[in-house]
């Protein structure tokens, strides 16, 4: 599978950096990145289950791919979402089914600081657009 531009240079950027601080530097600018949310948009109803921070998860489709907003209230989940979100630009349904979400953080070199609640939490955002696109498919 193709990476889109954006995760082309998340995985570049992330190659470069010298050690787990500059990683943890890169990943809190990534999350900066994200488009706040409005207070409509945090909402119960787009709030990701599964997360132990809130995630809430914005989905709308374009020409047949999907694009998703996300946010959280946990700084380093914010980073880990912007990086999920480049990963998942652009694909369609089938497509988002067949990520291999650690495959793409050990790439990125984040896979060892990914606790088990965080992975699962990031699994649940994943699972949650697989259903969105999903379901708009019938």
């Amino acid at each position: 599978m193709s990476l889109s531009t954006h995760a082309a240079e998340a995985l570049h950027a992330f190659e470069q950096a010298a050690g787990w601080e500059q990683r943890a530097r890169l990943l809190m600018q990534w999350g900066e990145r994200l488009p706040p949310l409005s207070d409509v948009e945090r909402s119960p109803e787009h709030l990701v289950h599964g997360c132990e921070s809130q995630v809430w998860l914005i989905a709308s489709q374009a020409d047949g791919h999907w694009q998703f907003r996300a946010n959280s209230d946990a700084r380093m989940i914010r980073g880990l979402l912007a990086l999920l979100l480049v990963r998942v630009e652009g694909l369609g349904a089938d497509e988002l089914m067949a990520i291999d979400l650690p495959a793409w953080f050990n790439q990125l070199g984040l896979g060892r600081q990914l606790s088990p609640s965080r992975s699962n939490g990031l699994n649940a955002v994943l699972k949650r657009m697989a259903e969105l696109a999903g379901q708009a498919r019938g």
